[in-house]
């Protein structure tokens, strides 16, 4: 199976948490999660935020939902880059 390796995300994010425990908790979710997040927009009760993320494989269904339970949204995936060697490949090249 191809393995995502870096992602860009246009995230709606409520203040709380804040960019830090927010791409804390992202990072979190894989041993060599890597996580980039710079607001871009602030009004009363949101932040518009792009986040990159990359790893040796990204698992996107478990940063969806880690992002959905910190009460943000997913507007749209600007970017991603995709290895087409399987995962498992991947670890027994390295």
């Amino acid at each position: 199976m191809p393995a995502i390796k870096r992602i860009v995300l246009d995230v709606l994010k409520p203040h709380q948490p804040n960019a830090l425990e927010f791409a804390s908790s992202l990072a979190g979710l894989g041993d060599d999660y890597n996580v980039k997040l710079k607001v871009t927009e602030v009004d009363e009760k949101t932040e518009s935020t792009v986040i990159i993320i990359e790893a040796v494989s990204l698992d996107f269904t478990r940063i969806e939902n880690a992002i959905i339970e910190m009460g943000g949204s997913v507007h749209s995936i600007d970017e991603v880059e995709v290895d087409g060697r399987s995962r498992a490949s991947l670890t027994d090249s390295d």
